[in-house]
């Protein structure tokens, strides 16, 4: 629970409005409206505060209670947690808004009178770090544009009538011709004039194979060259380029997105005349002695602070927190955290969300004669010095099925075509058809296949001294668990479950088809992405967008949750996101749908327990069966009432294993195969 955002949006602009801003600065300030720039300090001022009110109980524990050195600590503590609310109280105030601050400011105010500091230190704390929490996403969409600018190289080999010449990036013009190396990143959109080469554009379109590219087709900024020398015209440059346009549609989608209005806020405006109105009417209607009057009306303002009720959000908040990042789910908005509850529509991205993102061998076809084991011995030693995602691929089949590889001799790769080399004394041809066929290989090398390529599948052919051997299937494979993710979602009340992809229509329905997902969109812009999304939700729809590109990041931010696959995703997605999933594993999605609705019920729970004990102790005080330090006592008790059931919550998850860093994961547990996708796609090495 935020103690403010509208006077956080109001200090940042008094104290930056005489100061100039760079571009991306204004924009991430108008995208989020925090004070980044004293958060640092807040969260250092309740750490210490905490260390103070901490000590108290720690004193009062060890030695004699009620010591002056335990009420010191635990009033200089009180002072430092709760200055900045009565502070903040203060300033809504004078802008003339009464609110939920003032609320809280009364409950500190009243209990630090009552002298229970550690009250008043402990409601602070749980205020302070509720807003603290909130605000760590308002660094998301000034990350996420730092992020992008980095994907785009800042300098570029532009060829003049002179020569090749360094430019800057921005300096590109169109019409301008630049050559790309291999490992370069494109530092412009353009067009092939020259040369050919495989590109790594997944992080734009989302397909999951490389694509081979030759003089005449497109490239798009910020996409990597694998392979290959080329000369690129440049057909847009600067924020007009495909990258850029993904960067606006990030700041677009982060400004329609709607501040939650809690229901509390709603009503905190009546409560505090109401309470204040009720103690002059104790005070007008009591009689007896003026002590008598001060008594009743002291315990009508200590019972009436509502620290209950105030901690009835906070601190489900935290425990829930607690719970998910055990098992690797990072949450950077807690809002998300009573959203999710509400979720009934899941849309994800295809590669590296649903898919690994990374090519794998999926079958072998050795032809008579040839071992499936020899088969990979020879393609694999012969790719043994390629960088292409191909070769890394038949690398690792080789090492974890211990196929010993042997050093290729007279290596030569033609980009996106194959390589040759000798090994064993033989020539070693592997590529395309194409390839195979250019090196003297007359046989029909696509009689034998019978996988489609355009479902996906990435077909490589064998010769050796032009007699062919065998071709190998690769694909982008599907998650292991992202079956039973899918259908857990379905089994925990989601609508609708749909993929979106950047790949052929033909890919996306295969992977649709192996996972159980009812709905597949494919050739998929980022643009489309994000229009899909935004006619699932005008369709009455709560959207959770899962994905991990930077293709992904506008609709991330379009979703009414963002979910970024965290280990394998872009750093872009990350941060456009609000949640990311630490270890990739899908099945903690039905958790967060299921932990979001527990931490509900605990929150509805917990304001009903503080809507008992306020209206409960106001009848009493009022007739004055609750003198102040009874009074003390009750509202104390709903506290802690509240705290122990929000605890509850860090028990969620238990079931699920928890989640460990990647490299101690990979460190403790073997090395495995590809997943099978099917048996008949199953290698044989036997």
């Amino acid at each position: 629970m935020q103690v403010t955002s509208l006077l956080s949006r109001k200090r940042h602009q008094h104290e930056h409005g005489d100061h100039d801003h760079d571009h991306e600065h204004d924009e991430s300030c108008s995208a989020c409206g925090h004070d980044h720039s004293h958060t640092p300090v807040r969260l250092i001022q309740t750490l210490i505060g905490l260390v103070f009110v901490a000590n108290a109980f720690i004193v009062d524990w060890v030695f004699e209670k009620g010591t002056m050195v335990a009420s010191a600590s635990a009033m200089f503590g009180a002072i430092l947690l709760g200055y900045p609310i009565v502070w903040t109280a203060i300033k809504d105030l004078k802008h003339g808004i009464l609110s939920i601050n003032e609320l809280v400011g009364i409950a500190v105010l009243a209990a630090f009178a009552s002298g229970d500091y550690k009250t008043a230190g402990l409601v602070a704390f749980f205020m302070l770090m509720g807003e603290i929490i909130e605000t760590r996403t308002a660094e998301g969409a000034r990350a996420s544009i730092e992020s992008l600018i980095k994907l785009t190289p800042t300098k570029a080999r532009r060829i003049t009538a002179k020569g090749e010449e360094e430019v800057p990036a921005r300096e590109l013009a169109i019409n301008d011709v630049i050559r790309i190396r291999p490992g370069d990143n494109v530092a412009a959109d353009g067009v092939i004039v020259t040369g050919q080469g495989s590109f790594n554009q997944a992080n734009i379109t989302g397909e999951s194979l490389p694509v081979d590219k030759k003089a005449g087709d497109e490239v798009f900024a910020g996409t990597q060259n694998l392979t290959g020398v080329l000369e690129v015209k440049v057909t847009r440059a600067g924020q007009d380029t495909t990258l850029g346009r993904v960067r606006e549609l990030i700041l677009a989608a982060e400004k329609t997105k709607l501040p939650i209005m809690r229901l509390i806020d709603q009503y905190m405006v009546y409560y505090t005349p109401l309470v204040l109105a009720i103690a002059a009417l104790v005070w007008a209607f009591t009689t007896g002695s003026l002590g008598e009057k001060l008594n009743r009306v002291i315990a009508v303002l200590v019972v009436a602070c509502p620290c209950a009720f105030i901690l009835a959000t906070p601190t489900a908040m935290v425990a829930a927190l607690s719970a998910a990042a055990r098992l690797g789910i990072l949450i950077k908005n807690v809002s998300d955290i009573e959203l999710a509850a509400r979720i009934n529509a899941f849309i994800f991205d295809k590669t590296g969300t649903l898919t690994t993102g990374r090519l794998a061998v999926s079958r072998l076809a050795p032809r008579d004669g040839t071992q499936p084991a020899e088969l990979l011995r020879l393609a694999a030693s012969a790719e043994k010095y390629s960088n292409h995602p191909t070769a890394k691929a038949l690398g690792q089949l080789a090492q974890e099925a211990g196929v010993p590889l042997v050093e290729p001799n007279n290596f030569a790769e033609a980009p996106g075509r194959g390589i040759k080399a000798d090994v064993d004394g033989a020539t070693i041809v592997v590529g395309r058809a194409q390839w195979l066929k250019d090196n003297g290989v007359t046989e029909d090398l696509m009689k034998s296949v019978d996988l489609n390529e355009t479902e996906g599948f990435s077909l490589i052919f064998a010769a050796r001294n032009r007699q062919f051997i065998g071709w190998l299937g690769l694909q982008d494979q599907t998650r292991a668990e992202a079956r039973e993710g899918l259908a857990d979602l379905k089994q925990a009340g989601v609508r609708r479950v749909a993929m979106v992809s950047g790949d052929r229509q033909p890919v996306a329905t295969r992977v649709a088809r192996e996972i159980a997902c009812e709905e597949a969109v494919g050739e998929c812009l980022p643009q489309n992405k994000v229009e899909f999304v935004r006619q699932t939700k005008a369709r009455g729809y709560r959207v959770a967008v899962v994905g991990d590109g930077v293709n992904d990041a506008p609709a991330l931010a379009a979703g009414d949750i963002g979910i970024a696959m965290g280990a394998a995703g872009s750093e872009v997605a990350i941060h456009s996101a609000t949640i990311a999933l630490m270890n990739n594993d899908l099945r903690r999605l039905p958790f967060l749908v299921r932990l979001s609705r527990s931490t509900r019920s605990v929150i509805n729970q917990n304001f009903l327990v503080g809507i008992f004990f306020i209206i409960g102790g106001l009848t009493l005080a009022a007739f004055g069966y609750l003198n102040p330090v009874v009074a003390a006592i009750m509202h104390n008790a709903g506290s802690f009432i509240v705290i122990f059931n929000s605890a509850r919550l860090v028990r969620q998850g238990e079931d699920l294993e928890p989640y460990q860093p990647a490299t101690a994961a990979a460190a403790s547990e073997p090395a495995r195969a590809p997943r099978e996708q099917s048996p008949e796609l199953k290698p044989q090495l036997a």
